[in-house]
């Protein structure tokens, strides 16, 4: 019977480890080692459309959504607000308070996932763990969900569902870690200069 168990033994060795739901405190580590970051995203707006482009994340607090052709839209995050600049208007830029909107938990100086009513959904789909969060303080700002791959963990896509029940859903494609991410791609009041 001992000879038996061990080919089971050694292919139980053999095949790769089961991947498993990721811990809040696992993702929250994840998130707040992540300083700067800069890849291609793919949209998935609330109207249906898509948009293609790049994402610049500089923790903490500081974002950029760069669309491509022919879209005309800029965001920003910075200095504590959202901006966002249509190049087809001749108005400025509409400009949110950034505590308003769910990125902001993803912003923070420092994640804890683990703060109590912040994480309303942990789940594991079998591919990655889904984490839903919002503001405990003000829930009615909206949420959003997040979705992380293991070993190692990596953000792969975010759904924000906003206050007013729409929802934009952003697939994030291989992050440069290393790029080089000058503070003037984030200031709001310099863009505003130009």
């Amino acid at each position: 019977m001992r000879f038996l168990l061990v080919p089971v033994t050694w292919l139980a060795l053999a095949l790769p480890a089961a991947a498993e739901k990721l811990s809040l405190a696992a993702v929250s580590k994840y998130l707040n080692d992540l300083q700067r970051a800069k890849g291609v995203i793919t949209q998935i707006n609330s109207d249906g459309s898509i948009s293609t482009g790049t994402l610049m994340i500089r923790r903490p607090g500081r974002m950029r959504f760069e669309y491509d052709p022919p879209e005309q839209t800029l965001v920003v995050v910075g200095g504590g607000e959202v901006a966002i600049f249509d190049k087809k208007s001749n108005i400025g830029p509409d400009r949110y308070p950034l505590k308003r909107t769910p990125l902001s938990i993803i912003l923070a100086r420092n994640v804890d996932l683990t703060r109590a009513r912040m994480v309303t959904g942990h789940s594991y789909d079998g591919t990655a763990t889904i984490i839903t969060a919002q503001d405990p303080d003000n829930p009615d700002y909206g949420n959003i969900q997040l979705k992380f791959t293991d070993n190692p963990i990596e953000l792969r896509q975010w759904v924000v569902n906003s206050d007013d029940g729409s929802s934009t859903t952003v697939i994030l494609g291989e992050m440069d870690r290393s790029a080089s991410l000058p503070n003037g791609l984030f200031n709001i009041q310099a863009l505003l200069n130009q």
